[in-house]
């Protein structure tokens, strides 16, 4: 795992994608930032900011791990890792660390932005460490669907359009689900929902039941891909 791991943080310095992930990714957070808090005076909001940026990882995301499978099946290196002297399940958690890492990484630099609320306001800090262990458990989970994704197709672009399709139809699904009056419906929308959990770390709450959601989120997908792997190993 650790080798697929090291390949794969290489792959993102060694080409242009690490760059421009990490530059677009600060630039839009601290974009987003200044307009939801700094030029918003006293309507500014920290909730605000933090919801908008769930939309804006839904886009960015996937264009980190839209590469990670389709592009070994489009250079036909896919044979490669399939025979080398690695399990499918470290091949595929090999890829998901390097690219949580790629996010983790830029989302922490990004706190940076942070400082101007201790400098001219009182923020609440047990609110804020909530918000942004909620926005790592949801990287998370943006990661592993698209690897899941990625793993389907050999085009690129198919993965991070399909992607960013289905993260967005997560989120949104928590705004429908309270036009639903039928009440199975609303729990299963709710359920699939990836806001709904969030909203738990809106009020500073670590919810047992929330990290356990988004850690079967990527338990899940993850799973997916090693089993896509599995067969097409024996296809």
């Amino acid at each position: 795992m650790s080798a697929i791991f090291k390949r794969e943080m290489l792959s993102y310095f060694t080409g242009a994608i690490g760059y421009v992930f990490i530059a677009v990714f600060l630039a839009l957070t601290g974009g987003v930032f200044g307009i939801c808090t700094l030029f918003m005076g006293k309507e500014s909001s920290v909730s605000m900011f933090f919801i908008a940026m769930l939309f804006i990882y839904s886009i960015i995301v996937p264009l980190l791990t839209m590469k990670s499978f389709s592009e070994e099946r489009k250079t036909r290196t896919e044979q490669l890792l399939l025979t080398s002297p690695v399990s499918l399940t470290g091949m595929v958690m090999g890829k998901f660390f390097s690219a949580y890492a790629m996010f983790a990484g830029s989302f922490v630099i990004s706190c940076v932005n942070f400082y101007t609320l201790f400098r001219y306001g009182t923020p609440n800090v047990a609110v804020l460490v909530s918000y942004c262990v909620g926005i790592l458990l949801i990287g998370a989970a943006y990661v592993a669907i698209g690897l899941f994704i990625s793993a389907l197709t050999e085009n690129q672009l198919i993965a991070a359009i399909a992607t960013i399709g289905t993260l967005i139809v997560m989120l949104v699904i928590s705004f429908v689900n309270q036009y639903i009056d039928f009440y199975p419906v609303r729990f299963v929308l709710s359920w699939i929902s990836i806001y709904s959990r969030f909203s738990n770390f809106t009020f500073g709450i670590l919810d047992i039941s929330s990290l356990l959601y988004y850690f079967s989120i990527c338990f899940v997908f993850l799973f997916l891909t090693v089993r896509v792997y599995e067969k097409r190993r024996w296809a």
